[in-house]
């Protein structure tokens, strides 16, 4: 017969193993969202620092969902149904975005997108990768990284107000890159990301939406600079007068 205490020790074990179970499952759609090609079950479970059959315990359950897929090669990457899902995260911000993003994209030939301040990281919403160049920069929807690392936290980190900046950061003052892209009303950056990669970024601001930057990411940073800046400011400006 099992007691009462008993039941509720079995309960809270079951509840640290879903949370557990859950908490791999969205490292994983993260690590995936980070890297740069389709992975292995092997690097996913290096990754996830578990064995090869619980990592593909939680690959199984993200299949099943359509968060993931495996080529035929069965190295893994995203689903198209996380699409769906981002488009839940500030949907006005999606919908205003799409057009200039995609436009610039195709302008520039350059990937464009859009990224929103989360706590410390940004993040990315909205990408457009150009079908009209020979060879673009992927770049996810739901990479993240670092506010302190790459053109677009430079541009975000510089719109910040000092009381904005001691919430999301902890600290009212601006890094030195901020404050570079604060006079210059852009942010560039190379290789902070991604090696062999630069970055270029302008600040939008939208009143009801989180910190938000226009970027678009190069393997080369472009001769007419200014052209660029220019294209991108625009972009943020079409943003925020279609912002609904």
């Amino acid at each position: 017969m099992t007691s009462t205490s008993d039941t509720g020790t079995a309960a809270a074990g079951s509840q640290t193993a879903g949370s557990q179970t859950l908490a791999r499952g969205l490292r994983a759609l993260e690590l995936l969202a980070e890297a740069e090609r389709p992975l292995s079950i092997a690097d996913l479970a290096e990754q996830l620092g578990v064995h090869r059959s619980n990592a593909y315990r939680v690959l199984r359950t993200l299949e099943q969902y359509r968060f993931v897929t495996r080529d035929q090669a069965g190295r893994i990457r995203l689903g198209p149904k996380l699409t769906v899902l981002a488009r839940g995260v500030a949907p006005a911000l999606h919908t205003a975005a799409m057009p200039a993003v995609t436009e610039l994209a195709y302008a520039l030939g350059m990937t464009a997108f859009v990224t929103v301040l989360d706590a410390d990281e940004v993040v990315t919403l909205v990408t457009v990768e150009p079908s009209n160049v020979a060879a673009t920069i992927a770049r996810n929807p739901g990479v993240r990284h670092p506010v302190d690392r790459g053109a677009p936290g430079h541009a975000i980190e510089s719109s910040l107000t000092a009381a904005e900046r001691t919430a999301f950061l902890g600290g009212p003052e601006l890094s030195a890159a901020a404050r570079q892209a604060e006079r210059d009303g852009y942010a560039i950056s190379r290789a902070e990301v991604i090696d062999g990669v630069t970055g270029i970024a302008v600040p939008l601001r939208i009143a009801g939406e989180p910190p938000a930057a226009v970027a678009v990411v190069h393997f080369n940073l472009p001769e007419a600079v200014d052209d660029v800046v220019a294209a991108m400011q625009e972009a943020a400006e079409r943003i925020a007068q279609s912002y609904r």
